[in-house]
């Protein structure tokens, strides 16, 4: 069943091209990523399908009776709501009767009077009648993973990435068919968007995912939409196929251009005996060389070019951190840390939202000094600092002005200077972009154009805080490469998993109550070992519970179980044997030995995480049991 048809569109700003002639469709089941190049109209084309931007061609067809939800890169909501208020829409049948049941948790809370009690009475029975259970349980669940605690907190209290989350956790509640998402991973740290992989997979949906996450997009996108300059392409597989099947197709165009160019320096030569077109042949040969002088000429793809930048020199001595303390009133950031840093150290900071990663770049820096403990800088140190919070850059200033303020001429490479129009130019900023207005650009661009100021002082020690968020594949893959070949220090910390796989040779670890441990693998290794690690001691947890379980010989009183702790145990009953019946009929399929790589490396994944739901559940239905059973 198709949900969505893009017949033919087009959208330019100005003399700027977004996409031409784009057509496209998703059918039910599809879970697809659109990807392009920044300042391709990835977000726009999105807004269009939404109703919130204007095409100036083509049409956009949803299917009737679908319903879509939209993750928007910036959100909108009512500042005056509550939390609860702005997830659930006033509309859907479940809000009068959740909210009901929550206001009166909350007033049981403080007060224990019969007509509380028979208030939160008939709040369960309408939720009961209704079977609205499942629907609050999903959505403390949402809200739960992506750290929104206080259902009751107003909207104008939330920062802009606390708002961020909260437009996501919203998607993700909503009812519907369809589901458009633009850069969901954004604002999350490693240990949300992990879930957020878990939670889409597990949806019976459609959906469409702007995303340059490349582990994410492997994990939850078995298709991929590539918008170009002169049309999209359509990729069926995951993001290894993407990269396989986009390089053949770009050998075949190289070549067919090749092949026009050399045909049409023929054909030069003949039409330069300027042929009378007095014949139908010669008329119709004529005709094929303008067509053929058209194919020769073909613009090819703008590719992202290599990013090179001198780098100054670099002493023996670096930079030591020796023994700090940091804390914000009673919150522990850092607790005796020390580090000596060595020349061409490539360092992944890695740790959950809050948990100090900025705190100690800005300590580093010298933004912020240490309650004990000294941090030591080598003289030849020359800091480039990629901040988290973006440029503070009036939104009417034009490109070329805001390099210039920098520099007018800049060091590249080893032996060369740039103007700062060239310099703009060689970062795919063409020379009628460059007087843009700064407000004009893309998230994307906004955040190359940022890379681009730190590269200008020439820095021998770069500190990169979160410098994947919006820029795309292709230039992702570029600053990979780029940092691999980087001859002075590097410490970055991003939730892209990919990156940091790529680029790191070990990480410093914010573990909370301020311990920053050093472990010399990369992420994936480390994230292995912890999940081996959170394995174990669940299951000494599980061991510890059932040995505390009394016997007849000593039994104790037990309390009575909640009309919400039955359900729930009743539910987690139905839901381990389901689960334990899937983990079966996985471990047939790997024992079988037949099927696809990508078939084996799927069910390998779904069998672990099976393993670590399993694991919870039991642990949780252990728990219930004392009560509901005792």
């Amino acid at each position: 069943m198709n949900l969505l048809q893009v017949n033919n569109l087009s959208k330019a700003y100005g003399e700027k091209q977004l996409f031409h002639n784009v057509s496209f469709g998703i059918n039910q089941g599809q879970k697809v990523a659109l990807i392009a190049q920044n300042g391709m109209g990835k977000t726009s084309m999105l807004n269009i399908i939404m109703g919130k931007d204007i095409q100036d061609e083509g049409e956009v067809v949803i299917n009737k009776g679908i319903k879509v939800a939209y993750l928007a890169q910036n959100p909108i909501f009512n500042l005056e709501h509550t939390i609860f208020e702005a997830v659930l829409d006033s509309r859907n049948e479940f809000f009068t009767i959740i909210k009901a049941y929550e206001d009166a948790l909350e007033l049981m809370a403080t007060d224990n009077s019969e007509d509380a009690q028979n208030a939160l009475q008939d709040a369960m029975a309408a939720m009961d009648i209704k079977n609205a259970w499942d629907y609050e349980n999903k959505i403390k669940e949402i809200l739960t993973k992506l750290q929104i605690a206080d259902l009751n907190q107003k909207v104008q209290t939330l920062s802009g990435g606390q708002r961020r989350k909260l437009a996501l956790a919203k998607s993700l509640i909503e009812d519907v068919d369809l589901l458009l998402l633009d850069e969901p991973t954004n604002h999350l740290d490693i240990d949300m968007i992990e879930w957020l992989e878990r939670f889409l997979k597990s949806q019976k949906l459609s959906m469409l995912i702007v995303t340059h996450d490349r582990y994410f997009l492997d994990s939850v996108c078995d298709e991929i939409y590539e918008l170009e300059y002169n049309g999209i392409y359509h990729y069926r597989g995951n993001y290894d196929y993407y990269v396989e099947k986009k390089a053949e197709k770009i050998a075949i165009e190289i070549a067919e251009q090749e092949k026009a160019q050399n045909l049409m320096r023929k054909e030069q030569e003949w039409m330069r005996r300027m042929p009378k077109a007095r014949t139908t042949k010669s008329k119709a040969r004529i005709d094929a060389f303008y067509d053929l002088e058209k194919r020769a000429q073909k613009v090819k793809r703008e590719e992202v070019k290599e990013f090179k930048v001198k780098v100054s020199r670099i002493g023996n001595k670096i930079l030591e951190v020796n023994s700090i303390n940091k804390s914000f009133d009673e919150n522990l950031i850092i607790k005796n840390f020390s580090h000596t840093f060595v020349k061409g150290e490539r360092i992944g900071v890695v740790g959950p939202n809050g948990a100090g990663k900025s705190t100690f770049f800005n300590l580093i820096m010298g933004n912020l000094k240490p309650d004990k403990g000294s941090i030591v800088k080598g003289q030849t140190m020359v800091f480039g600092y990629f901040t988290q919070a973006g440029l503070s850059i009036k939104e009417d200033k034009r490109l070329i002005d805001i390099v210039k303020d920098v520099a007018d001429e800049i060091p590249f490479g080893t032996s060369s200077t740039l103007s700062a129009a060239q310099f703009l130019h060689y970062f795919n900023f063409d020379y009628s972009t460059q007087h843009n207005y700064y407000r004009n650009l893309s998230g994307g661009e906004k955040r190359r154009l940022q890379l681009m100021l730190v590269f200008i002082n020439n820095p021998n020690f770069l500190i990169l805080d979160e410098p994947t968020n919006d820029l795309d594949i292709d230039t992702l893959n570029v600053l990979e490469e780029f940092l691999l070949n980087y001859p002075g220090c590097l410490m970055v910390t991003t939730h892209d998993r990919a990156f940091l796989d790529s680029v790191v040779d070990h990480l410093f670890v914010f573990e909370g109550n301020g311990e920053v441990k050093d472990y010399h693998s990369n992420y994936s290794e480390y994230r292995a070992l912890k999940k081996l690690k959170e394995k174990q001691q669940r299951k000494v947890e599980r061991e510890e519970k059932q040995a505390a379980i009394p016997t007849k010989d000593a039994p104790i009183k037990k309390k009575k179980a909640t009309f919400k702790e039955k359900k729930e145990f009743e539910k987690l009953s139905e839901d381990i044997e389901t689960l334990s019946n899937r983990k079966e009929e996985i471990t047939e399929l790997l024992s079988a030995g037949q099927g696809s790589a990508d078939d084996f490396k799927d069910w390998g994944l779904e069998l672990n995480e099976t393993n670590d739901k399993l694991d919870e559940m039991e642990m949780r239905w252990l728990e219930l049991s004392e009560v509901v059973e005792g």
